[in-house]
C-alpha cells in the first residue's frame, strides 16, 4: 500500500516568514509570476502550497549558486 503525503497549506504570515518577504515583496514577485499564486479555500481565505513555497526557496539558492555568489529576487 503506498502512502501519498498531502501537500501543507500554509497562512501568509508563515509564507513570508519562510521566504524571508515582505508583504509588498510577496504581491511584487506574484504580480511579476516569480512567486506561486495562492489557493483559494474560502470567500475571504487563501493559502499557498509549502511545496510551491519550498520550490521557490530551492530556486533562489540554485540562483545563487549558479550566480557565483550574488542573488537578485
Amino acid at each position: 500500500m503506498e502512502i501519498q503525503l498531502r501537500d501543507a497549506l500554509l497562512r501568509k504570515r508563515e509564507v513570508l516568514r519562510l521566504a524571508a518577504l515582505s508583504n509588498s515583496s510577496l504581491y511584487a514577485l506574484m504580480g511579476e509570476g516569480r512567486f506561486p499564486r495562492p489557493v483559494r479555500i474560502g470567500t475571504r481565505s487563501v493559502r499557498w502550497l509549502e511545496r510551491e513555497v519550498q520550490a521557490f526557496i530551492d530556486a533562489c539558492v540554485v540562483n545563487r549558486n549558479d550566480a557565483g555568489g550574488t542573488h537578485e529576487l
